[in-house]
């Protein structure tokens, strides 16, 4: 029964495990890229002195009308071009200005740079919310598949051949199998944990852990990441929506007051905030300015709420005095993006994800060749005999894992009710007799 999930899981989740991981491996190397892509913008030659964080605000906002300040970032060294992030409703512009002359070098909308791309590629296929499921769907599967490999590998016999190393002289047949099982042991650790710590980010699994959080909590709960694709633009709606004035109302954007960055800036510059360190006005997000690092290492976030009048820190909150579950989904994705210890971090998840690309190849090589014409080649369908600890296991994945769980019934039910019941797809399908698929 374990071989028979081992083989339909990895059918279903092999293509996304390959896709996953290709993308997940080039965006481990997001700050390299980045830089490299921006690099004219960095070592700009000034002629003049420099302008009021303001005044390239007000440069920024008039190369997007209409729009209003999202974020001012500070600039990284004297010689770069100043980011200012500009938004209308849930839609989000990059706007590069000279800090000299206040000449707008470039305007970029976020969705469409490169890595942002890749980014909604990796976690939801461009898809939106519908492609986050499928993804997680996936990577629930894709923890079965680890899970099943793992008890198929477990050595019986007294020998390391075949189990830490792969036997090279035994024959295609053995080599292509030692060489999925062997490999597939050594990164099955490292490629858990990508999986697990990856789901916060999820629409599903993500959505329901943190209305599980709200429980008993007067106020709507602030989390450092979004739940999906809606989730993010729900977000940018609330960012960019200016907080209320006097009256109640949002203040229009040609109206707005952001004379208090030229306070501001000069202020939070010398606490050596990680970068990049965005500096946010008023909105229905915050109504205070706030400060923050949106370091990748999320351990070196810091958030700083700040007096507009005179640039005085009200509030300061670190990394480590967030929530412990937020600490310990912070410290997860650090590491899953490749940015919690520095290059040793990259190369783990490089080799973990060339490891299930090779996992993922072999599978496929033994597939192809052990069917049988005419067959899918899945392993025998036999009447399972479980133990109470699989029980346990099975109905303990299912609940932790929803979307697992639901598919579970809905082929168990799809199974019994309809492909037992038609003799060809019975016989394709290795269900009609456990002679079908033994190899």
């Amino acid at each position: 029964m374990l071989w028979r999930w081992h083989f339909y899981a990895g059918l279903f989740a092999i293509p996304f495990v390959l896709l996953l991981s290709i993308t997940g491996a080039v965006y481990l190397f997001k700050p390299q890229i980045e830089a490299w892509q921006e690099r004219s913008f960095d070592h700009l030659q000034l002629t003049g002195a420099r302008t009021q964080p303001s005044q390239q605000v007000a440069a920024a906002l008039a190369a997007v009308p209409g729009s209003v300040l999202n974020a001012y970032q500070l600039p990284a060294t004297p010689q770069s071009a100043v980011r200012v992030l500009v938004g209308q409703s849930d839609r989000l512009y990059r706007v590069y200005v000279r800090p000299d002359n206040l000449q707008v070098l470039a305007t970029v909308a976020e969705d469409s740079r490169l890595m942002r791309v890749l980014f909604h590629l990796h976690g939801e296929l461009l898809l939106g919310d519908r492609g986050s499921m499928l993804v997680e769907l996936a990577a629930s599967w894709t923890i079965v598949l680890l899970l099943t490999g793992l008890y198929l590998w477990w050595p019986r016999q007294r020998r390391l051949a075949g189990i830490l190393y792969p036997r090279l002289q035994g024959g295609e047949r053995l080599f292509w199998r030692d060489l999925h099982a062997v490999t597939g042991f050594w990164i099955s650790f490292f490629a858990l944990f990508l999986l697990l710590s990856g789901l916060p980010w999820a629409k599903s699994w993500g959505g329901m852990l943190k209305a599980v959080r709200q429980i008993n909590l007067s106020a709507p709960l602030q989390q450092d990441w979004t739940t999906g694709r809606s989730s993010e633009l729900a977000e940018r709606r609330t960012a960019n929506t200016p907080a209320m004035h006097d009256h109640g109302q949002s203040r229009p954007s040609a109206l707005a007051d952001y004379s208090p960055l030229d306070r501001l800036a000069p202020r939070v510059a010398p606490l050596n905030l990680a970068e990049p360190v965005l500096l946010a006005p008023p909105s229905h997000r915050s109504p205070q300015w706030t400060a923050r690092s949106d370091a990748q290492n999320r351990p070196l976030r810091t958030t700083l709420q700040l007096d507009p009048a005179n640039g005085d820190v009200l509030k300061r909150t670190d990394f480590s005095q967030r929530p412990l579950l937020d600490r310990i989904i912070g410290i997860g994705v650090a590491a899953h993006e490749g940015q919690l210890f520095g290059w040793l971090n990259q190369l783990l998840g490089v080799l973990t994800a060339a490891g299930l690309v090779l996992v993922s190849v072999g599978a496929a090589v033994m597939w192809w060749r052990r069917r049988r014409p005419g067959t899918l080649g899945a392993p025998a369908a036999t009447p399972p005999q479980l133990a109470g600890a699989m029980v346990l296991l099975i109905v303990s994945l299912g609940i932790l894992l929803p979307l697992l769980g639901l598919s579970l019934i809905a082929m168990l039910l799809l199974e019994r009710a309809v492909l037992r019941r038609l003799p060809a797809a019975s016989r394709f399908l290795g269900l009609a007799s456990p002679e079908i698929g033994k190899n």
